[in-house]
């Protein structure tokens, strides 16, 4: 498993399934998920997402008035020497116009895609199999990660 997560390179894009599954588990990819905190806490790989990510994860603990889920997901998501939140600045914007021109993404998707291009990550982790990979960031399902 250390060399698979290894392959994702130094510095790794996670789409908000990513953090669900790191917040609220996911049995059937506990493995993948627990290597991969495990690698950013030994500082094996360094971790980024959008603030889009924040209020992605918020919605339905919000909706359930779940607020320790929505408390584990902020402090998962404050920014520490593992993990970085980055904003969505208009240059995300302008290219995350370009990737949706170019490709047909969806608005969210394309904002993760130019976040993730724009931080210079080296993979973007996903198990979201529709996301189409970027010229730029190449995309990796947590699946494959087994």
């Amino acid at each position: 498993m250390e060399q698979l997560i290894r392959s994702l390179g130094n510095l790794v894009y996670l789409d908000a399934n990513i953090v669900v599954y790191a917040v609220e588990g996911y049995p059937a990819l506990r493995e993948q998920v627990c290597a991969l905190l495990e690698a950013m806490d030994k500082r094996m790989l360094s971790a980024v997402t959008s603030e889009l990510t924040l209020a992605e994860v918020l919605v339905k603990p919000m909706i359930d008035g779940n607020t320790p889920v929505e408390r584990a997901y902020r402090t998962f998501l404050e920014p520490s020497g593992a993990l970085r939140l980055l904003p969505v600045s208009q240059a995300v914007l302008i290219e995350a116009a370009r990737l949706r021109a170019r490709t047909g993404l969806k608005l969210p998707d394309a904002i993760h895609m130019a976040t993730a291009a724009g931080a210079g990550c080296t993979s973007f982790l996903t198990n979201d199999r529709g996301l189409c990979a970027s010229d730029r960031v190449p995309v990796r399902l947590l699946q494959q990660l087994a």
